[in-house]
């Protein structure tokens, strides 16, 4: 989507009692797109940075050493070694999901695009995983609406390649599913591209749908996790929809293929993969949810059959599956079964800095829980910094830069007291000892 075009507004209607952080939404008890996109962020690699060296940004010390690392890593990128490539993307990945760094990438953005066409070309397995990774940082970071066409142009074809390729990897395919959603999320803004990509993301996720004998998929692990992707990106671009087309293709007969039915999605809840079954749940309320805006009762035939599979879920109490997959799923199919019969969407608060975002529909919550998938833990550095995405949460201009620098020393200073504090204890700790050795 263009990023001159307006996104749904998530900000204008501030709940403060239902203030969170971005890292307390991650709670059992939260509410679920959060929690589910958590479950695709826990890659390991991104935890590996220290929360505080988003803040180095503002020091010159900080800038030189991820910028040396950066300029480093985007070399190694085209090495002849598979290994060195792997872990120049994953150094990429790491500094981009931290930094906002827009003009530092500038100048070698073509360097990067050309390393990361040719490892999904030609590399295997975990290399094209980490390739495909790069590829949505790299879009929030650029801010040329000539320079995303081109990243558009070049890597669109050889996702959809990647995507479609039965003999590719599982993982490799999902990240190129999330990849491709986002692509077309921010630099497609023509139906006539983005209803074939939601096809070809149809006939992905369709391996979910129940078998000829209404049995649940028996799909793998991993064939599971390519399935959620793939859905998960077909409802970020269902989100980019005016509802009037969404609702003329559901009834007008041209959505096979593209629109799934809601028996095949409320099938998919059968799924024995959590992932698949909060992904299916999610997508159902978001589409409810685009019908009624332009029509009151939309589908409401099939309300009975969704409301009842929801019900089940949303008071699962089976001791097969895990404890916190339990609580994960009651708490996202109770905030879908509330939508589906009360039309009331959930509304989550997400403090960073002195600022809140509000996520108040499933439209803003699906399209948080895509960014998040993709920035992991640097999510609220680039709700504080990045353009793109004030502007898709519709943030506002951002919090002056003298302002964030003070509470960046205020920081450094908490750090430095600590530190002279436990050095304090420790010397009195050692003197108390030799007082005590004395007077025995």
């Amino acid at each position: 989507m263009p990023r001159n075009r307006k996104k749904h507004s998530g900000a204008d209607n501030w709940q403060q009692n239902n203030d969170l952080s971005d890292d307390e939404t991650s709670n059992d008890n939260a509410s679920t797109y959060s929690c589910h996109s958590e479950t695709q962020l826990g890659d390991g690699h991104n935890a590996s940075v220290e929360s505080g060296e988003s803040g180095e940004s503002g020091s010159g010390a900080g800038f030189e050493k991820y910028e040396e690392k950066l300029l480093q890593a985007i070399e190694n990128a085209s090495d002849k070694a598979q290994q060195t490539r792997i872990t120049a993307f994953q150094t990429i990945n790491e500094v981009l999901v931290h930094h906002y760094i827009p003009d530092f990438l500038e100048d070698r953005k073509v360097t990067l695009i050309d390393a990361v066409e040719k490892s999904l070309r030609r590399g295997k397995g975990v290399e094209q995983s980490w390739a495909a990774r790069i590829i949505p940082l790299l879009l929030i970071q650029i801010e040329g609406m000539d320079d995303i066409g081109e990243l558009v142009t070049v890597l669109k074809p050889v996702l959809l390649s990647t995507v479609q390729d039965g003999s590719a990897a599982y993982d490799a395919r999902a990240k190129c599913c999330a990849a491709l959603g986002l692509l077309c999320f921010v630099g497609v803004d023509d139906l006539g591209e983005i209803l074939p990509l939601m096809k070809v993301l149809h006939t992905i996720f369709a391996g979910s749908f129940l078998k000829g004998d209404n049995s649940p998929s028996g799909a793998s692990n991993e064939a599971g996790s390519l399935h959620s992707a793939a859905l998960s990106a077909w409802g970020l671009l269902l989100s980019l929809l005016p509802p009037g087309e969404f609702v003329a293709l559901v009834g007008g007969g041209g959505g096979p293929g593209i629109i799934p039915s809601v028996r095949n999605l409320v099938g998919m809840l059968q799924s024995p993969l959590l992932e698949v079954r909060m992904v299916a749940g999610e997508t159902l309320a978001l589409m409810f949810e685009l019908g009624r805006q332009h029509d009151d009762e939309f589908l409401e035939e099939e309300l009975p059959e969704l409301i009842e599979a929801t019900q089940k879920l949303a008071t699962d109490a089976h001791k097969y599956r895990a404890k916190r997959d339990r609580k994960v799923q009651r708490a996202t199919f109770r905030d879908v079964l509330h939508y589906l019969e009360e039309d009331i969407s959930p509304e989550i608060g997400i403090k960073f800095g002195r600022e809140l975002l509000v996520l108040n529909t499933w439209a803003i919550h699906h399209q948080y829980t895509c960014l998040r998938g993709a920035l992991g833990f640097g999510m609220n550095v680039h709700l504080a910094e990045n353009v793109f995405v004030r502007e898709v949460f519709q943030l506002g201009p951002k919090v002056d830069e003298p302002e964030r620098l003070r509470k960046t020393v205020k920081a450094e200073q908490r750090f430095i007291n600590a530190a002279a504090f436990k050095a304090r204890t420790i010397s009195r700790g050692k003197n108390r000892d030799k007082r005590s050795f004395a007077l025995n």
